[in-house]
């Protein structure tokens, strides 16, 4: 039996580690992408996400994968996934262009025979909705009939030890049948429990659902964390509590806001859905993202609040941010909440600095934030120290036994610290 092609349009963090799973389970894969300079990156053996790295590109490379910026592959190719970005419009809608302008070249190559599925974030309907008919016009061709076409939402966990491609449950949903059980078929080859779902909406659906599931229970805590304050109540304490119920109870966690590819955006995707659709608002969703955007206010006024604790107006004081990526020990940026910590605290007049090991450079919108090499100096120097980001290279027990103030916002360093 031949050889069987995939083609993979957009090779970022989702993009990527797909093409390594299929390059290791015996698929010839195209990483097809619309930058040159990644292309000519990652034919190199060069990775650019955290979760591959150099040794592994060129393994795939060794393995048959190759990135490309020439659309005519998907022509030869069985299956072509689309896994390009899908961000939000500068007025919050959801902006689809990557995904339009990807099943437009999709469709332009499109062969009878061949499997199309999206795995890019979005609202139900995107795939019927919008991805089909630019395939349909650009190709000739007509879904479920000529080619099938399916939805599969990624499940990428970044940074994870535990959860890959191969062990995370893998949910698919076609435009009938026969689409689903093309999809099942392809991701049988390297995941280990694909799952077949009704229709290509309940997929679209269901990954909604388990971001906003995380979305709403995180502002949840950060909420408590803040009457539990004034309350004088320990919030890492009840979190603690709470959290020896075995059933019933699912731990979360306070913080200084909501980061990443995932949590800020998908939300928004429901919201505008049933704003769209149904001419109502999704209270619920939409109260969450007002609290979880409330997080980083809230972080720079306790740290006001403790300088004046110390005679120190926050106007004028050295601030050394610890940890700016969205999640621990990834150099990931997005969204990351330590952009609007910093960019309050400059308003107030504070000097702020950086440390972070996984961060070479930080630019804000009013320029390039110093780094701080020396974080013994730096810790030293700063009046106060915020940890945004508790990554394992830092050891915060001890830095905050040597610092002048610091504020703790994921609750791991002991005291003298102050957690949220």
């Amino acid at each position: 039996m031949s050889q069987q092609t995939v083609t993979i349009v957009g090779q970022g963090y989702v993009g990527l580690p797909l093409a390594q799973a299929a390059s290791r389970n015996g698929w010839k894969v195209y990483g097809l992408d619309v930058t040159e300079s990644l292309v000519d990156s990652l034919n190199d053996g060069h990775s650019h996400v955290d979760d591959l790295d150099d040794s592994e590109i060129q393994e795939m490379l060794t393995s048959g994968y190759s990135a490309t910026t020439d659309p005519s592959v998907i022509a030869d190719s069985e299956v072509v996934v689309i896994c390009v970005p899908t961000p939000l419009a500068d007025g919050g809608s959801p902006d689809l262009g990557a995904v339009k302008g990807a099943s437009r070249t999709i469709g332009d190559n499109l062969v009878a025979g061949t499997t199309v599925i999206l795995e890019s974030t979005t609202y139900p309907g995107t795939t019927d909705d919008l991805v089909r008919p630019i395939l349909e016009l650009n190709s000739g061709l007509v879904a479920g009939e000529d080619f099938q076409l399916a939805y599969s939402p990624e499940r990428v966990d970044p940074g994870s030890k535990k959860f890959g491609i191969k062990n995370t449950p893998k949910l698919m949903g076609g435009i009938n049948d026969a689409s689903t059980q093309a999809a099942v078929a392809f991701y049988r080859t390297f995941v280990d429990e694909p799952i077949a779902m009704k229709g290509m909406r309940e997929a679209e659906t269901a990954k909604l659902l388990e971001n906003t599931f995380r979305h709403v229970n995180i502002a949840l805590v950060n909420e408590m964390t803040k009457f539990c304050k004034e309350l004088n109540i320990d919030i890492w304490e009840v979190i603690r509590g709470a959290s020896t119920k075995p059933f019933g109870f699912m731990k979360f966690t306070p913080g200084p806001g909501v980061g990443g590819h995932c949590i800020p955006i998908d939300p928004n995707y429901l919201s505008y859905e049933v704003r769209n659709q149904l001419g109502y608002p999704f209270r619920f969703v939409e109260l969450a993202q007002e609290i979880n955007n409330s997080m980083p206010k809230y972080v720079v006024d306790r740290v006001s609040e403790m300088l004046n604790e110390h005679r120190k107006p926050l106007n004028g004081s050295s601030v050394l941010l610890l940890g700016v990526t969205y999640k621990a020990d990834i150099a990931d940026q997005r969204e990351s909440p330590a952009i609007p910590v910093a960019d309050l605290l400059q308003e107030k007049g504070a000097h702020i600095r950086f440390h972070d090991p996984l961060v070479d450079s930080w630019k804000l919108a009013s320029g390039d934030l110093v780094r701080e090499d020396d974080l013994d100096k730096a810790v030293e120097e700063a009046d106060a120290i915020v940890v945004l980001q508790a990554h394992d290279a830092y050891d915060l027990d001890r830095i905050a036994s040597t610092a002048r103030l610091m504020l703790d916002t994921r609750g791991v360093a002991a005291a003298p610290a102050v957690r949220l």
